[in-house]
């Protein structure tokens, strides 16, 4: 993509409604515009990232064997009726009526809607177990939307639900989703840790929130440094045995937000014990028949027995995940995005557009990095250079490649890698071969 042409509309200035790093960078970055408070516009550099995690989470679900549908964001208010957590939920719902005076709402959340789907279509303990799943936006009224995407009124949700014919199925779903999440977090560049939660307004006997670390994190957390360690990506699952000895693994080293902190068994750690800021960024639950009962979803058990199926449900904040990467991931010049989420893998930094050898070796590594799927944006401007290198740290693409007069004369190109900020003088081939690996 030519910068040029490109919809990138960056600021110089922090705008004063922004309190947290992610929010200020994202409005900088030119990623999102809000329409109203805690509802964002996504503009085409945070759309990319958007959908880059989306892509991982869907990728992680299916590994699982949860099976991707799509539900609507308007419900109707019968079912939470039926539920008993229409009036229960409080004024985070919003509530509406259609043309014919029937209550709807917009949906914060769909434990209800895909118990009443499931509970129409599925009639026999053969058709079970079951892990459904979808990527879709949500609505919860804050009071005080704040914080960006972090804390925004409307966000995109992956939740997913199970439903098994006994508790120990149903534990047998929570321990793919406990894995599930480990790996997902991971190869978004961030180390996650599941700490035991409240459930909430979901119901249950058993949660896990997931939180990653980050020193703007909006709750104190204490774990065991072997939590923090913990190499994910490098052990391969199989989601079909026994997962309880990886989740024993990781829930029986001590983890605890402030809120259930205990100082005198964290203290016995010692060196262990890690203290540092967290923030939430998915949420698991196995709430028994908190569902299936109220709702009548129910089996023929092999008996001929009718059994009231074991249920929970999985949460994954997409939207709010962009800004927990950031929250991770920056420095004072602005984003510096693991390569899994980034928008583009490498920014072409043209120093002298116009100049023609100048042009002729950036458009020629531009064409050759794109013919090879490399996600390029060319900076093909007729701006200073500092306007150029000051973008590109703020956008924050993995790497940096500055075709400039002096270089091209010489046959060499720099390289630079946003994370480290190493920067290396190459042969414009050997540039080349680096980034294609």
């Amino acid at each position: 993509m030519l910068l040029s042409r490109f919809f990138l509309p960056t600021l110089k200035e922090t705008p004063a409604e922004a309190q947290i790093v992610s929010h200020r960078l994202m409005l900088r970055a030119g990623m999102v515009r809000q329409s109203s408070a805690g509802i964002y516009s996504w503009l085409p550099l945070g759309f990319k990232v958007l959908k880059k995690i989306e892509q991982i989470v869907r990728e992680e679900q299916d590994a699982a064997g949860c099976q991707e549908l799509l539900m609507p964001t308007i419900q109707p208010a019968e079912l939470w009726r039926e539920s008993g957590r229409y009036e229960d939920y409080g004024k985070e719902m919003l509530r509406i009526k259609d043309r014919h005076e029937r209550d709807m709402l917009f949906g914060p959340t769909n434990e209800e809607l895909i118990t009443d789907i499931f509970r129409k279509e599925v009639k026999s303990y053969r058709q079970l177990p079951k892990l459904l799943y979808h990527i879709q936006w949500k609505f919860r009224d804050e009071v005080r939307p704040r914080f960006g995407v972090m804390r925004g009124r409307e966000f995109l949700m992956k939740d997913s639900y199970s439903f098994d014919l006994d508790k120990a199925g149903a534990v047998r779903a929570y321990n793919k989703m406990f894995v599930a999440y480990l790996r997902t977090f991971a190869r978004m560049g961030l180390k996650a840790i599941p700490m035991a939660a409240d459930t909430g307004p979901i119901g249950g006997d058993l949660s896990h929130e997931f939180i990653i670390l980050a020193e703007t994190g909006e709750s104190q957390v204490y774990c065991h440094r072997d939590l923090v360690e913990k190499d994910w990506l490098g052990e391969r699952i199989d989601y079909e045995a026994d997962l309880q000895p990886i989740v024993d693994r990781f829930t029986r080293l001590y983890a605890a937000t402030d809120e259930k902190h205990d100082a005198t068994q964290a203290t016995k750690l010692g060196e262990a014990l890690v203290s540092a800021r967290g923030i939430e960024v998915g949420h698991i639950f196995y709430f028994g028949t908190k569902y299936s009962e109220p709702l009548g979803a129910v089996v023929q058990g092999p008996n001929g027995e009718n059994i009231t199926v074991e249920m929970g449900s999985y949460g994954i904040g997409v939207s709010r995940l962009v800004g927990a990467i950031i929250e991770a991931h920056h420095d004072d010049k602005g984003i510096i995005w693991p390569e899994s989420v980034a928008p583009f893998a490498v920014g072409l930094v043209n120093l002298k557009s116009g100049d023609a050898d100048c042009d002729r070796v950036a458009g020629d590594l531009y064409a050759k990095l794109s013919a090879n799927s490399v996600a390029v944006l060319y900076d093909d401007r007729d701006e200073r250079a500092g306007v150029k290198f000051a973008d590109m740290d703020l956008i924050g693409l993995p790497w940096q490649l500055v075709v400039g007069p002096k270089g091209v004369k010489a046959g060499q190109v720099e390289l630079k890698n946003r994370k480290s900020g190493e920067r290396q003088e190459l042969a414009v081939e050997s540039a080349l071969a680096r980034l294609l690996g």
